[in-house]
């Protein structure tokens, strides 16, 4: 049977429930260090703590440079990536992927590029895609795959772009995260990932070593990607998207990552911000020709007066057809 020893899990929202139920069923004498990934951003958490008292394993943040201990859950701290490298635990506060620091991604990546088939990659609720490409870089180095159910889920979004990109080897319920966790460590058969999900190797593993040395020259992800037309949403930066589509992904030279939710969520929120800018400085020609309307008035200007009231027409009429446009994409994107 093969050894599993590092368990690496990824949740953001709905997973803070499931790590309790999870973590109150594991065995004291888990033979595995486990890793922890929930999206907290810059915020103060007590989760080691909580995590500690429901159950039987001691658990707290992962501190720079320590060893890897079986029989522990180590939590990535507020804003920092938690990779694993050498037989340690190492912190980094390098750029955002899927605009999240900690992010699952960095975890899973590094996990996978460093113990290969001794990594459990987990997969839990959350929004968007963080953990999609984790798990295929997994996969991609026979890891064993464990994804909860979509349809247990507070936020399926996670655990199906997971699925999309690499399926699992385990689907399960929350009550049963624990159970396939043992059985994986244990040396449960994984099961071949079909050909249309099989992430390509070497690109994986040039793709690993641009992350881990954060900024990086164009040339180099030229080596690994296409320049795109498109930009980073967090920099502005060019992307380069990755030739591997298992997941479609985009990463910029800064360090910025995204698989194909995120940077769709980035483009649609850059998209509103420049409407409501356009709806701003429309707005703002309204007040102007009002301001030199009242100017004409006062001089007795009527041809200006005139002009003036053309302008405010104009740009009240572009003000409206530019709110008619939000309130159809928000329409848009509840039916969505």
């Amino acid at each position: 049977m093969r050894e599993r020893d590092i368990v690496v899990i990824g949740a953001s929202r709905g997973g803070f429930q499931g790590l309790k139920v999870l973590v109150s069923q594991l065995p004291g004498d888990l033979p595995a260090a486990i890793f922890i990934v929930l999206h907290i951003g810059r915020h103060a958490s007590v989760l080691p703590d909580l995590l500690t008292a429901w159950g039987p394993l001691t658990a707290r943040y992962a501190t720079h440079g320590e060893k890897i201990e079986r029989g522990t859950i180590r939590v990535a701290p507020p804003d920092r990536h938690l990779v694993l490298s050498e037989g340690r635990v190492w912190l980094n506060e390098g750029a955002k992927e899927n605009f999240a620091r900690p992010a699952a991604d960095p975890l899973f990546r590094s996990a996978a590029m460093a113990y290969g088939p001794r990594v459990v990659g987990v997969v839990m609720s959350g929004d968007l895609d963080d953990g999609a490409a984790g798990l295929a870089n997994i996969r991609a180095q026979q890891g064993f795959a464990i994804v909860q159910h979509p349809d247990d889920c507070e936020a399926a979004s996670m655990p199906r772009a997971a699925l999309d990109s690499c399926g699992a080897d385990l689907l399960c319920m929350e009550q049963e995260l624990a159970r396939c966790i043992q059985a994986a460590v244990r040396g449960k058969s994984s099961s071949e990932a079909s050909e249309g999900t099989q992430m390509n190797k070497r690109v994986f593993e040039q793709e690993a070593r641009i992350a881990a040395n954060g900024l990086s020259d164009p040339e180099t992800l030229d080596e690994v990607g296409e320049r795109s037309a498109l930009t980073c949403p967090d920099c502005g930066g060019a992307l380069w998207r990755i030739r591997d589509d298992h997941p479609m992904r985009y990463r910029c030279h800064t360090g910025h990552a995204f698989t194909g939710l995120s940077l769709e969520e980035g483009i649609e929120s850059r998209s509103e911000v420049a409407v409501w800018s356009a709806i701003r400085a429309v707005h703002e020609r309204v007040i102007f020709a009002k301001e030199r309307q009242r100017w004409a008035e006062r001089a007795g200007n009527q041809e200006q007066i005139d002009i003036e009231r053309a302008r405010i027409d104009e740009a009240e009429r572009l003000a409206e057809l530019l709110r008619e446009t939000m309130r159809a994409t928000s329409l848009a994107e509840e039916k969505g």
